[in-house]
């Protein structure tokens, strides 16, 4: 192991004198750099890692005959895969380096973003297929837990609030942009060189020409542009720490206190986000059969009066609120530590959970109650999101205060790999229970968090004030 950990750190790209604490062996200019390619790079792993959530909710609508729960355990594989690889990608940043890292994670995310795109095109894979899809497209969100700790290689401390929060929320945006986006581009009919169309089926309104494909192919030149930048502009720092070195991270008690922590915050913004769709179309659109009754064309409104929404259109909405506020909010962390965010966080997200638990059951009295009742929901939902947000910051400047250097990039990979989990625990949640339920339980985890971020971080006198 210590004869490949020497090759793969040997080359021109290897800072030989480098110490952010010391200005005289700090490049402010590399840092940067670094951040801005690397963040470019980590938007296209997101795009990637959530393109599945953007095409799962209308695969049914543009030709395949899945159940809910096939479409459910779809959409949850990416955050399967996602936590697993993190796992993986955790202990890359020391032996790889950032830039053979960063390079080699994005040009494999073209493999998965081309296969969603043909799938799309045309509508016959198996189910088992698509799975394999799914996972693949978790290497977008493993590629999180080695670019994260490799940046904070390259800052201060007392700057590492600003520079991990604009990555990590910048990054967050490509959640958003492709769940954004996807209803645009696949109606764009000049892109018809693109491949096939199909006809998606509309409740109560006639078929439409689509074009689903540009959803993923759109992203293909992007993510080889991300590649060749990174190869090119792209230095490594020497970090000495083996993978047996790195797991001491473990023995360390506030290895666990913040894993619990981030549990809650990007734990709860990646599987809200990437189960947002599919739980907006089965409470309150066309999968729920106490509204609508068939498909297309034909399909019966059940509730007179009441307008679907069409969850491709406003999906995006979350993920854009959480990002935006992980981005706002990181430079009031480096001003006020992260701490006192963090239990503002929790309390924020155990309030807007109970507050939305009453729309988990929508009223089908009439049109007015159940918009009503999706309004509840979609408010609801942002709240979540808005607080989930602002701790996916305040976290990631506790980490780098409460420890040392290595250490530090060790726990910010461990802490990302286990709340990537995020979109298989909400996926599997919602399958088996139903989501008042699953809400409750978030509640309970919520208000667990506050009173941990209370006593270890917040509290005058805390063993670690952060």
């Amino acid at each position: 192991m210590s004869t490949i950990v020497e090759k793969l750190q040997s080359g021109p790209e290897w800072l030989r004198s480098w110490d952010p604490e010391n200005e005289e062996t700090w490049d402010r200019r590399l840092a940067w750099q670094t951040l801005w390619i690397t963040t470019f790079s980590l938007t296209m792993c997101f795009v990637a890692w959530f393109l599945p959530s953007a095409i799962i909710p209308k695969l049914n609508a543009i030709g395949y005959s899945f159940t809910q729960q096939q479409l459910y355990w779809l959409a949850a594989v990416p955050g399967l895969s996602g936590g697993l690889m993190r796992l993986v990608w955790m202990v890359l940043p020391p032996i790889m380096g950032t830039r053979k890292m960063v390079a080699a994670t994005t040009l494999l995310l073209f493999f998965p973003v081309l296969g969603w795109g043909v799938r799309s095109m045309s509508p016959t894979a198996p189910y088992w297929e698509l799975l394999v899809l799914a996972l693949l497209a978790g290497i977008g969100g493993g590629a999180f837990s080695g670019f994260m700790p490799s940046t904070s290689y390259f800052f201060p401390r007392k700057m590492q609030g600003t520079a991990l929060g604009l990555q990590a929320g910048i990054g967050n945006f490509g959640v958003s942009l492709v769940q954004l986006l996807t209803p645009w581009l696949i109606g764009l009919g000049f892109l018809w060189w693109l491949g096939q169309s199909q006809m998606m089926k509309i409740p109560g309104k006639p078929d439409r020409e689509v074009w689903y494909q540009a959803a993923s192919f759109v992203w293909l030149p992007f993510i080889l542009i991300g590649t060749w930048i990174a190869w090119q502009y792209l230095k490594s720092v020497p970090v000495k720490a083996n993978i047996a070195q790195q797991f001491d991270i473990f023995r360390n008690q506030d290895t666990w206190w913040m894993t619990i922590l981030y549990i809650m915050t990007f734990g709860t913004f990646s599987g809200l986000s990437a189960q947002f769709g599919l739980l907006m179309t089965n409470l309150y659109g066309s999968g729920n059969t106490g509204i609508v009754q068939g498909s297309g064309a034909t399909a019966q409104i059940l509730v007179e009066g009441y307008a679907v929404p069409d969850a491709a259109t406003l999906v995006f909405l979350g993920p854009l609120v959480g990002a935006g506020a992980r981005v706002l909010f990181s430079p009031l962390t480096d001003r006020m530590g992260g701490a006192i965010w963090t239990l503002i966080s929790g309390i924020g997200v155990a309030a807007s959970v109970a507050w939305t638990i009453p729309s988990l059951t929508p009223d089908l009295t009439s049109a007015a109650t159940l918009q009503a009742g999706f309004n509840h929901f979609l408010w609801g939902m942002l709240l979540i999101f808005l607080f989930s947000g602002i701790g996916n910051a305040s976290t990631f400047k506790q980490m780098p205060m409460i420890f040392e250097r290595r250490q530090a990039g060790g726990v910010i990979g461990w802490t990302a790999a286990i709340a990537a989990f995020g979109p298989f625990l909400f996926g599997v949640g919602l399958t088996i229970m139903a989501p008042a339920t699953f809400y409750w339980i978030g509640v309970a985890w919520a208000v667990m968090c506050v009173a941990i971020t209370w006593w270890r971080y917040a509290r005058p006198g805390a063993p670690k004030k952060s």
